[in-house]
């Protein structure tokens, strides 16, 4: 059975989605979520959906192995990063070539980087005006939204649109084709 460890940082839809996507998958299970921040909503939705969490703090992340042997122990066929904020480091890549993945709201190398998550991207998509966004899922290196490119999905901007629908439509395409490149990659 194929292992996935899950790191979020906010309110864990795309960590919902991805476990009913896969809830009656034999060959593949979530063993468990990694969060940085200790009132996420991710840990509810964890809680409910009966997926092992776990809380740890920057020292644990960075300046420690901690977090690096909890994934040794779990030995995950790919580590999935699904909506988590902090930049990854060098050790867990080395440790993990090439089965650190990133979902980004945008499609890169457009709107990527330091600081570009989230509602952040939707506005200045809409600020520049510009008349296609998406997603793009990549694999995760030393530098913010850097990394290969595994897969991207776009969608049109009407004229109409708001930074919250912009939002919507990209929450769509994360629903749609996260779950489904996860599965790709690991069968």
């Amino acid at each position: 059975m194929k292992q996935i460890v899950l790191f979020a940082s906010g309110s864990g839809s795309n960590v919902e989605n991805i476990a009913h996507y896969f809830r009656d998958n034999p060959k593949i299970n979530i063993s468990c979520v990694l969060t940085n921040k200790r009132d996420a909503q991710v840990i509810d939705r964890c809680n409910r959906l009966k997926i092992n969490v776990l809380f740890f703090n920057r020292t644990a992340f960075y300046e420690t192995d901690c977090v690096l042997s909890i994934l040794k122990t779990f030995d995950p066929d790919l580590i999935v990063l699904a909506g988590f904020l902090w930049k990854v480091p060098e050790k867990l890549i080395d440790a993990f070539p090439n089965r650190i993945i990133n979902i980004h709201p945008a499609l890169l190398p457009k709107y990527g980087g330091k600081g570009m998550y989230g509602f952040k991207v939707h506005q200045m998509v809409k600020e520049n005006k510009e008349e296609k966004t998406g997603i793009t899922i990549h694999y995760v290196n030393n530098a913010y939204d850097e990394g290969a490119v595994i897969h991207q999905a776009e969608t049109s901007i009407l004229q109409t649109d708001t930074p919250e629908t912009i939002a919507e439509k990209v929450h769509r395409l994360e629903y749609e084709h996260f779950p489904k490149i996860i599965e790709k990659l690991l069968l």
